[in-house]
């Protein structure tokens, strides 16, 4: 499994992404709001600005506080290998 630092030690798991978008739009707020509604709403902000999103195909919604273009760039470069050892 790949994993990769969305800012402040988070990670994300690279395979199970869905989109990476940035917060301002209506419809981008209407999922963060649906999100935090159903309790899939996931906040690894630190209590900072929020400028990516990151949907998950879990329905989850991952909000970070690094830009998308940064966080692009970690999907494609700095992504960290976990064996699953089950």
């Amino acid at each position: 499994m790949r994993l990769v630092n969305i800012g402040f030690g988070n990670m994300v798991s690279a395979g199970r992404l869905v989109a990476l978008v940035t917060p301002e739009s209506a419809p981008v707020k209407r999922i963060i709001q649906e999100a935090r509604d159903r309790g899939s709403l996931i906040d690894a902000t630190c209590g900072r600005r929020t400028r990516t999103v990151l949907v998950m195909d879990s329905d989850h919604v991952v909000l970070s506080a690094v830009a998308p273009e940064t966080v692009c760039a970690r999907f494609d470069n700095n992504t960290t290998e976990v064996s699953n050892d089950d």
